[in-house]
């Protein structure tokens, strides 16, 4: 019976032990984003309190080694990571913005994203993993 009283302290435990170690690694990966990326590609915002280190590949389908790989991230303001993640928009090799038909021309303007043409080249290691994006995310 001590057993399975403890049984739920453990599973408390380890889902804290899970937590922390993610967290921790969010920031080694944040930090090697930061070894390529220095600001938000179309915000242009600079200040990592405000930047969320996006995954390029999505955590859930990554290696452990391309889960903390810099050059599978981006920096980007929250609004423009979540259009990212959720394939609203994408980038071609050489920086070109990408945007899917899904959402309107309002709302591109609104976000002041309807000007936005060319956001700059990627590194080659950068490039594997946006062709990845347009593969399986991006929503054109």
């Amino acid at each position: 019976k001590m057993e399975s009283q403890s049984r739920p302290q453990y599973q408390r435990v380890f889902r804290t032990l899970q937590l922390v170690l993610a967290r921790r690694g969010q920031g080694v990966f944040k930090a090697n984003v930061r070894l390529n990326e220095r600001r938000c590609r179309i915000t242009g915002v600079s200040d990592p309190r405000f930047l969320i280190a996006s995954h390029i590949k999505p955590w859930r389908d990554c290696t452990d080694q391309e889960k903390l790989d810099g050059c599978n991230g981006l920096l980007l303001s929250p609004h423009v990571d979540r259009l990212f993640d959720r394939g609203r928009i994408s980038f071609a090799n050489d920086g070109t913005l990408l945007k899917s038909a899904v959402l309107p021309p309002e709302v591109w303007s609104a976000w002041g994203l309807d000007n936005i043409i060319n956001v700059g080249a990627f590194t080659n290691a950068q490039a594997t993993y946006l062709a990845l994006h347009r593969e399986a995310i991006f929503k054109g």
